[in-house]
């Protein structure tokens, strides 16, 4: 009877820590660097991964440099080997948590939430505080969120030869939908 207990008790904790957890592994991660009057800088990730741990608010999420995609192939190549330097530094992480974060209180209908964390990238850490949106969507959890990041918090150099056309300020933007 004991060995059926101790079964139940684990199974039951392995469930209850499961429910504490949802993920993704293809959110999306967008970035725009583009400069008024010139050709746009912009790609898109749909492999980025995310984890939410709904008791504690505590948020992490990955994406690796090279999945990002751009119109013009020769941008990628340049990113990924001048800029981000993606051999190097194969990825970006960001590790934070969600202020006043109650999943229980999440519904339908979008609310707006402070996530205070650190960006690693190119081998830098950076500080970000943002607002992100939260709801909930066809039995799935969605957040957004729009932030701008400097490429000299990064140390990621732009050529002066195309400083007129690529901006220092990036904006990103995320959404996932997690479960």
């Amino acid at each position: 009877m004991k060995k059926y207990i101790t079964l139940f008790l684990l199974t039951a904790i392995t469930i209850v820590q499961a429910q504490e957890k949802i993920i993704t592994k293809n959110g999306t991660i967008s970035f725009e660097a583009s400069v008024p009057s010139f050709e746009e800088i912009k790609a898109k990730s749909t492999t980025a991964s995310a984890i939410l741990n709904t008791t504690s608010g505590e948020f992490a999420s990955l994406v690796l440099m090279k999945s990002f995609k751009f119109k013009i192939a020769l941008m990628e190549e340049h990113f990924n080997e001048n800029y981000v330097e993606s051999d190097k530094y194969p990825k970006a992480t960001f590790k934070g948590k969600i202020q006043d974060f109650e999943y229980s209180k999440i519904t339908t209908s979008p609310k707006s939430y402070t996530i205070k964390g650190t960006l690693e990238m190119h081998g830098k850490s950076k500080e970000i505080t943002t607002i992100a949106t939260i709801r909930k969507v066809n039995g799935t959890l969605e957040m957004k969120a729009d932030f701008t990041v400097n490429t000299d918090d990064f140390n990621i150099e732009i050529p002066s030869i195309v400083s007129k056309k690529v901006s220092k300020k990036v904006n990103i933007g995320l959404e996932f939908l997690m479960k």
